[in-house]
């Protein structure tokens, strides 16, 4: 599997997508710590300060192929380079299925970037053989619930969050927006390469 990603984005900005690594623990840190309080508490459900814990930290970066990767977006030219990262998690009672997590800073949002990582995180969970990724959002999130529905997932609410699934073998489900066009290209483009069978260029 090709483990770095030299891509464009639509706005025309060179980044590196790849997986973390050990040596990320400070970028990560870091990254963690310039999301607004609103931002992490959309994201982990819960009020925290601005330092990631190391029960967290060692959770993102002990990752393998089959049960859980971690993905990082880099914009080389910033003094600080994190941008975004998503992660999928394989369900230990249900295999065929695995729980995405995408996270973008504040000031980077709607630039395509989730899509992208999304795009990743699809790649290489169908690679690992799972079938479904899952996502989750509290209601009152309507931007994520919003990319996620325009995205393709199909969503329901359980009686306290919202759920949306996508079938990772079925692309012709996707709906006909904006969101969902820029995930089928990222998806045609980055599926050889990630898969290790096209060009790397």
């Amino acid at each position: 599997m090709k483990d770095r990603l030299e891509l464009t984005l639509r706005d025309g900005a060179p980044v590196i997508v790849r997986p973390l690594i050990e040596e990320d623990r400070p970028l990560v840190a870091e990254a963690y710590r310039r999301l607004s309080p609103d931002a992490r508490y959309q994201r982990f459900w819960t009020r925290t300060g601005e330092m990631i814990g190391k029960e967290m930290l060692d959770r993102l970066l002990d990752q393998d192929a089959t049960s859980h990767l971690t993905w990082a977006l880099l914009d080389p030219a910033r003094e600080f380079p994190g941008v975004g990262g998503a992660s999928w998690w394989r369900n230990a009672n249900k295999p065929d299925e695995a729980e995405l997590s995408v996270m973008v800073l504040d000031d980077d949002q709607r630039r395509g970037i989730g899509t992208l990582l999304l795009a990743v995180m699809w790649i290489t969970a169908f690679r690992a053989g799972v079938e479904h990724l899952v996502g989750y959002t509290l209601t009152e999130n309507r931007s994520a619930a919003n990319w996620m529905r325009d995205c393709g997932g199909a969503g329901e609410w359980d009686g306290y969050k919202l759920v949306f699934r996508w079938r990772l073998d079925n692309l012709d489900s996707l709906p006909e927006t904006p969101a969902a066009a820029d995930l089928a290209d990222w998806l045609a483009r980055l599926g050889p390469r990630v898969l290790g069978c096209g060009s790397s260029s």
